[in-house]
């Protein structure tokens, strides 16, 4: 293989991981509500390097190390503990791509990429800003607890910066231990 192409390839994988990172609606979560706190945005686009990295770091990776990875990642940078069982989904999808990009087959990571694309969830939870906003509004307690997430049966945990401002808009079965905070996808 040539140099230009292989540069070529690697450009190709990093734009693939980049559209599965995009399209994952437990991270665009995390990032819309700056759970990852100031810089969440930055994270978000550095979570695509720390993952090319790892990739190319590791050659033989299982399932599971991929899936330990990210949501180490999810933990660590954005206090966000993933439930909705998209981590083996988002794992496979890059794990896919890893091997096409070890094969140097640029056409197969395009065609991915655009499908992934294609499938790009919309992801809105403006439910979450308005509690941490107005806690002392009694009427948005129902849209709270219940985020959006237009995908399959999403759940995410989240944990609050001050769990005293969402106390009076959670229901109490909605917090688990440690004050974490379970967000469902309306029905």
């Amino acid at each position: 293989m040539m140099a230009g192409a292989g540069e070529e390839v690697r450009e190709l994988f990093r734009a693939g991981i980049r559209g599965v990172l995009e399209a994952w609606p437990a991270l665009q979560i995390a990032v819309e509500n700056g759970f990852g706190g100031a810089h969440s945005q930055e994270k978000s686009e550095w979570l695509g390097s720390a993952v090319e990295d790892y990739f190319i770091r590791n050659a033989d990776l299982e399932l599971d190390e991929i899936e330990d990875f990210l949501e180490e990642l999810m933990t660590n940078e954005f206090d966000t503990i993933v439930e909705d069982g998209s981590l083996p989904q988002v794992s496979q999808q890059l794990q896919t791509m890893f091997h096409h990009f070890q094969k140097g087959d640029g056409a197969a990571l395009k065609e991915m990429a655009s499908h992934i694309t294609q499938r790009k969830y919309k992801v809105t939870a403006t439910a979450l800003k308005t509690a941490r906003e107005t806690d002392e509004n009694e009427d948005d307690a129902d849209s709270v607890e219940e985020m959006e997430v237009t995908s399959t049966n999403d759940v995410v945990a989240v944990q609050p910066e001050t769990s005293d401002a969402n106390s009076q808009t959670i229901k109490e079965e909605d917090i688990v231990e440690d004050g974490w905070t379970i967000v469902r996808r309306k029905k």
